[in-house]
């Protein structure tokens, strides 16, 4: 298999979704459903007051991450998942969304008490894993969480999940430590918490 060099571009994403509307099945899914469970039981606290959720797709991890939120902030590259995504959360006035490529696109509107980065590291390259992970870290609130949820099997993206999620480990050791790792049979889930400014100095 002949990975990717360079992260994968809007247009990749936009090609898929022309293609079908739920390429990976988020929506009728068992083993999405599943994971999505297990990620919400993830997360540390029971409110966030605002979050972020980077490669939100069609939307049905944002909708049930939205009442756990004050105020949630849902992107994707590409633009057809949004409009779904945006039909899928209606009537949940504290979701909003945008279309941004990261990390080359990042929100103004940190800081932020959780970022979820669910199945989309490993669609960059390394240097934008690490560029990811600067955006990250310079977005977190005190005592803000990430969560990465990341499939562990084959993949013909720039990276393998165990391979992104590694990588950015790494880049955020200097604000963030990992305070919860594990392992289902197909995918990783890896929750870190900000290192206090004290700490981390």
């Amino acid at each position: 298999m002949t990975r990717p060099t360079h992260s994968l571009p809007p247009a990749y994403f936009e090609a898929i979704y022309t293609r079908d509307p739920d390429p990976w099945d988020f929506a009728e899914s068992v083993y999405e459903r599943a994971k999505y469970d297990a990620t919400l039981a993830a997360l540390a606290r029971p409110h966030y007051g605002r979050a972020l959720e980077v490669g939100c797709s069609i939307g049905v991890l944002t909708r049930d991450l939205a009442p756990r939120c004050g105020a949630l902030l849902a992107v994707d590259a590409a633009a057809a998942p949004l409009e779904a995504a945006r039909m899928r959360c209606a009537g949940l006035p504290q979701v909003a969304f945008g279309q941004m490529h990261v990390p080359q696109d990042w929100p103004a509107a940190a800081p932020f008490d959780l970022i979820l980065l669910s199945e989309v590291v490993y669609y960059l390259d390394p240097s934008d894993v690490a560029r990811l992970a600067e955006r990250v870290g310079a977005s977190l609130a005190p005592g803000a969480e990430v969560l990465l949820v990341h499939w562990t099997g084959a993949t013909d993206y720039p990276l393998s999940g165990d391979a992104a999620t590694e990588i950015f480990l790494r880049r955020s050791a200097p604000f963030a430590r990992p305070t919860r790792q594990s392992r289902a049979e197909r995918y990783r889930l890896d929750r870190l918490h900000a290192i206090p400014a004290a700490a981390a100095g």
